[in-house]
């Protein structure tokens, strides 16, 4: 019984005929299996078994170490011609096959891919479409690594990555090129479309302050040179900065830190829980620095602080009392922090942003650029009010904006239009609340642990220097009886 299913073993898994073999080699070659489906499996039985034989014969004559490289070549053969074509049948490497042949057969379709890799049509697009200019947005390529990453601020994420090489670029280039800025992480459009419809309500009265300021200094320059002062070290705004805090009482809360890539000149954030307050140290004189404590300090911290008092501290109660917008008020009210005590407190800076940003929304960038030039003659000081209005963009040959900082200016004339009857104690101790929610929160308010900053203690001398303010940008009580 043994010998007759020995013989019906042989018979079933026999050794291929020539003819079979070369059909085999023919389908191999194809990658089709045209001939008995069981081919490819009884010669696998007949190879196996002949290795073993072989094996068996020159085990004592050869050492394990040449068996295994055999192995090693075998598979290495076997690796080599084993990469399919995508849409094409598997090819082995031929002799005199060049790079350049290769390369032509890449050219008509044929894409090389790893077995068991899927690649899409949409995936070999991108990968195909080199790192272009796009109409205002990033291309696949390149926020494709960060679709996973963790959301960002939305004045961290707008902060292009490359600017000091465009802005070498664009200097060497004479002016004549339009930036294409890249961003580590893309902010959300829909974050974005928020800010990209500028106003020009106010237009004609920023360019009536900055006419004036020309009139009075005749340039930004001199106008930097006179109202802002010496230009400070690292060390002096140190010491400024500890000065301010200890005369606030807010050295236990507040940590520095002195940066040269802020498109502002100062800002708040977050670090570890702690507060800490971001200066830019390029070009940051001596009466601006002041300025920028009373904005930050003086205004954003402390009615954030006491914010946390009140009820609407919360975004959901906020929303159940149907409040306002913190901005403009928030941004207007800094705005006149900044030039307060001043001797010549023009608005400058504010109505600058206001009409570049409203130029930005129509204009390229170099022609932004150029068309402020009847403002400011210095090439840094253009580029840092131009790259504020295009942050964001990508390729900025087309027109757009961020409008966010149109703020500054539509706030402070809100308040100087209310100067002598707004109360600008409870505006503070509210928190970030806007002028217009403050009689009707009045009833619900806690005030009990609220702060104001130091240069507002006495109200009396504070409304007289926001007078000064009014006065010195022209702003006359008919002018600023249209404003809203």
């Amino acid at each position: 019984m043994c010998g007759q299913s020995a013989q019906a073993m042989s018979k079933m898994y026999r050794s291929p005929s020539q003819p079979e073999l070369q059909s085999l080699q023919a389908c191999h070659t194809t990658g089709i299996w045209r001939r008995d489906p069981m081919l490819p499996l009884k010669c696998l039985i007949d190879t196996k078994a002949s290795t073993a034989s072989e094996d068996s014969t020159s085990k004592d004559k050869q050492p394990k170490r040449k068996g295994r490289k055999k192995l090693l070549k075998r598979r290495k053969s076997v690796a080599s011609v084993s990469c399919p074509i995508v849409g094409g049948s598997p090819t082995r490497p031929q002799d005199g096959v060049t790079a350049a042949s290769q390369t032509s057969e890449q050219e008509k379709g044929q894409t090389l891919r790893l077995p068991g890799v899927p690649m899409s049509s949409a995936r070999i697009d991108v990968l195909s479409v080199p790192a272009m200019r796009t109409t205002g947005v990033l291309s696949n390529l390149v926020s494709q690594p960060f679709e996973r990453r963790k959301k960002l601020p939305l004045l961290v994420a707008i902060k292009p990555e490359n600017e000091k090489s465009e802005k070498e670029r664009f200097m060497r280039a004479g002016f004549n090129y339009n930036p294409y800025f890249v961003y580590r992480c893309p902010a959300d459009e829909e974050a974005m479309e928020r800010f990209n419809t500028p106003s020009d309500r106010y237009v004609q009265i920023a360019v009536h302050i900055m006419d004036r300021a020309i009139i009075h200094f005749g340039t930004y320059e001199e106008f930097e040179e006179r109202t802002g002062g010496r230009i400070l070290s690292k060390s002096q705004i140190i010491s400024l900065v500890r000065k301010y805090l200890k005369k606030e009482d807010l050295e236990s809360e507040i940590q520095l830190n002195l940066s040269e890539d802020l498109l502002s000149r100062g800002s708040m954030t977050q670090k570890k829980g702690r507060p800490q307050l971001n200066v830019r140290v390029v070009n940051l004189r001596e009466n601006w620095c002041e300025g920028l404590l009373r904005h930050e300090l003086g205004t954003h911290y402390l009615r954030s602080v006491n914010t946390r008092y009140q009820l609407w501290g919360e975004q959901r109660q906020r929303r159940d009392l149907n409040l306002q917008h913190f901005n403009p008020t928030e941004e207007g009210l800094a705005s006149l922090h900044s030039v307060l005590f001043r001797d010549h407190p023009f608005l400058w800076r504010a109505a600058l942003l206001y009409y570049v940003t409203l130029k930005a929304a129509h204009m390229s960038f170099k022609d932004l650029f150029n068309d402020i030039a009847r403002f400011v003659h210095s090439p840094d000081v253009r580029w840092d009010y131009c790259v504020r209005a295009k942050r964001g963009q990508t390729d900025t040959t087309f027109p757009g904006a961020f409008c966010k900082d149109q703020v500054y200016l539509d706030g402070a004339l809100q308040l100087l239009k209310r100067r002598r009857s707004l109360d600008f104690h409870l505006l503070v101790r509210l928190g970030k609340v806007a002028h217009n929610d403050i009689e009707r929160l009045v009833e619900h308010c806690q005030l009990d642990g609220t702060r104001i900053p130091s240069f507002m203690t006495d109200l009396r001398a504070y409304r007289k220097q926001l007078n000064h303010i009014a006065t010195c940008n022209g702003l006359t009580d008919s002018l600023l009886a249209d404003v809203q």
